[in-house]
């Protein structure tokens, strides 16, 4: 059954207009962990992602009901929003009602139901897509959608994550989401929000993700120490130049001779280098160079590995068995580490023998089975 009709013998079939929607996820080509740290990333939006439907209400109730999840969340846009643990994925659209509200807007009263097809824990962006859709939803009844400000749209999700959630995110989730182009990557400047569209054809080449399907438990926990480190990193170099930094990727590989502690200097010429491999990139899917954006592939996946210390067992393992096989012309780890998924590009016409591999050598030496996923790049955040 659609979503449309479970909609309609959940709401009814009401005389108001229905109107759907589609978030899509999103993966990070080249750029890992640079965006708290002020650098490049190349980010695009993917074909799985989250459906919404929608219809108005008469009253100031927002009804919001998921297909993936039990529980269903009920807002009243009279009455005080607050973070409630039992409420689960409704606080990151909770999150987005009370922000909206403090911002301003007159929200009206809805009805929504979401389903997605992302793979939950895969790293893929899924609360930055719900948090965009349910934003762009809201604001789609009160505003024309050539009126709806995506990068408001963007700023919006990252405050619930760190403000409402708790999570320590940077903005690259939520801007892709909001702002990808189809064939496109964004090259995205973390520090001024500046993007700009680079053509990514792949002529005779997939993007497959590859999902470990070992759940990312060390992900958060991980994530704020590296965070840390960086900090600690820069402040070295800050107070040895006394030179007046913004972020780590405004440093050069020659700042590092400040650096004593060994781990804060792996940590920052990762930083370094992963913003160099970014715009290098960029540079070469301009020029339809996918070899070589292949070996930066590669670089970067060994650069997270050994430097910044956030793959583990799965990961390489699914990367390493994806570069034995020929006409893969590169593959890394993509999101924050510590299981999720990985990327590979695959020449077209090898990529069911190239997964049947990958998942018989993967399974023999992890014991988990992989899901492959053969993406294309998407528009952002849309009404269907």
């Amino acid at each position: 059954m659609d979503l449309l009709s479970i909609f309609h013998n959940i709401y009814g079939k009401s005389e108001k207009t229905i109107l759907q929607f589609f978030s899509p996820g999103r993966i990070n080509l080249i750029g890992e962990h640079v965006d708290y740290n002020g650098g490049y990333v190349l980010p695009g939006a993917i074909n799985l992602g989250i459906y919404g439907v929608m219809s108005p209400r008469n009253d100031t109730k927002i009804y919001l009901k998921s297909m993936d999840f039990p529980n269903e969340v009920e807002v009243d846009l009279n009455k005080a929003i607050e973070y409630k643990i039992e409420d689960g994925w409704g606080n990151y659209a909770k999150g987005i009602i009370k922000y909206l509200l403090e911002d301003g807007y007159s929200l009206k009263g809805c009805n929504i139901l979401i389903k997605g097809d992302l793979p939950n824990g895969a790293g893929l962006s899924s609360s930055a897509a719900l948090e965009v859709l349910i934003g762009y939803m809201l604001l789609f009844l009160i505003q024309k959608p050539e009126e709806i400000d995506k990068k408001y749209l963007a700023l919006l999700g990252q405050r619930v994550e760190n403000k409402f959630i708790g999570v320590n995110s940077g903005i690259m989730d939520q801007f892709t989401v909001a702002n990808a182009k189809k064939d496109h990557a964004l090259l995205l400047n973390t520090q001024h929000l500046s993007s700009e569209y680079i053509p990514c054809y792949l002529n005779g080449y997939s993007l497959v993700i590859m999902n470990t399907n070992k759940r990312r438990e060390l992900a958060s926990s991980n994530y704020n120490q590296r965070r840390q480190e960086c900090e600690n990193a820069l402040e070295t170099i800050k107070k040895a130049k006394k030179a007046a930094l913004n972020n780590l990727c405004e440093c050069t590989l020659d700042d590092l001779k400040y650096i004593k502690n060994e781990v804060e200097y792996k940590r920052a010429r990762h930083v370094i280098t992963e913003n160099q491999r970014v715009i290098k990139a960029a540079n070469l899917l301009k020029n339809n160079d996918l070899k070589g954006f292949g070996e930066l592939l590669v670089q970067s996946h060994n650069s997270l590995k050994h430097d910044y210390e956030v793959t583990g067992f799965e990961l390489d393992t699914i990367v390493e068995e994806a570069l034995k096989i020929p006409n893969c012309l590169g593959a890394r780890m993509t999101g924050a580490g510590f299981g999720g998924c990985a990327i590979a590009l695959v020449e077209e016409n090898i990529v069911d023998s190239f997964i049947k591999s990958v998942s018989k050598n993967y399974h023999q030496k992890t014991k988990l089975t992989p899901e492959f996923y053969i993406t294309t790049l998407e528009d952002g955040v849309r009404q269907i």
